[in-house]
C-alpha cells in the first residue's frame, strides 16, 4: 500500500499533485485531508497550503476480489466482482445468476459477506476502509421497499392510533425506518428487543397531559 503526502494552494490541487506523483486517478485512492488552506493574515507574507494524504487502494481491491472469489468458488457460484471508490467508501458490486443465494433471507447472507470482507481488508491496514457490498442493486431496492412499508404502516397507525411492531431487522434497516418517518408529526418510532431480534415499533404520538 503506497501513501503520498502532498501540498497545494487548494485541497483539490494538493490531491492532484499527489495523483500526478503516483500516476493514478482519484477512483483508485483514499484521500485524507490533513490541513485546510488558510488566507493570508495581515502582516504575514506566507500563506498556509492545503496538505493531504493520498493512499493507493489497488492492493485492497485485489485482496477483496481474491477473498470473495475463493468463497464463491467453494460455493460453486459464478460471480463477477467490480470495485470502485466513491470518496472514502469502497463499493463492491457483484453480478450473478445466483443472486438469491448470495443475498439470503432478508439480506442476511449478503450482510455476513460484507462483515467478513471488511474484517479481511482491514486486518493489516493503517486507515480503516469503509466497505459496501451489494449485488444487482439489492440494497437500493431493499431501501425503497422499507421506505414504502414504513409509509404504509405510518398511515395505518395514524388512522387507528395504535402501535405496529415490525419484524426484526439489522441496525442499518432500522435506521431506514426511523429516518423515513421522522417528519410524521403524529408518529414516533423506537426500537425494542435484543440483537439479533431487535425490532422497530411505529406508534401514535400521544400528547402528554
Amino acid at each position: 500500500m503506497r501513501t503520498v503526502t502532498a501540498k497545494g494552494p487548494t485541497v483539490e490541487q494538493a490531491i492532484q499533485n499527489a495523483l500526478n506523483e503516483m500516476n493514478t486517478t482519484k477512483d483508485n485512492v483514499t484521500i485524507r485531508i490533513l490541513e485546510e488552506p488558510q488566507d493570508k493574515i495581515s502582516g504575514d507574507f506566507t500563506s498556509k497550503y492545503a496538505k493531504v494524504e493520498v493512499t493507493l487502494n489497488e492492493g485492497e481491491i485485489d485482496i477483496i476480489k481474491q477473498f470473495l472469489n475463493d468463497i464463491f468458488k467453494a460455493m460453486n457460484l459464478k460471480v463477477d466482482i467490480h470495485a470502485h471508490y466513491d470518496e472514502d467508501i469502497l463499493y463492491i458490486e457483484m453480478i450473478s445468476k445466483d443472486t438469491g443465494v448470495i443475498i439470503g433471507r432478508r439480506g442476511q447472507t449478503l450482510d455476513a459477506l460484507q462483515y467478513l470482507t471488511s474484517l479481511v481488508v482491514n486486518k493489516n491496514t493503517k486507515n480503516y476502509i469503509k466497505l459496501s457490498l451489494d449485488i444487482e442493486g439489492y440494497r437500493e431496492k431493499r431501501k425503497n421497499s422499507l421506505q414504502d412499508l414504513a409509509d404504509r404502516i405510518a398511515q395505518k397507525v395514524e388512522k387507528s392510533r395504535s402501535k405496529y411492531i415490525l419484524e426484526p431487522m439489522n441496525p442499518y434497516e432500522r435506521r431506514i425506518i426511523h429516518s423515513s418517518l421522522q417528519n410524521y408529526k403524529n408518529i414516533i418510532t423506537y426500537s425494542e428487543g435484543e440483537e439479533p431480534h431487535r425490532y422497530v415499533v411505529i406508534d401514535y404520538r400521544r400528547e402528554s397531559i
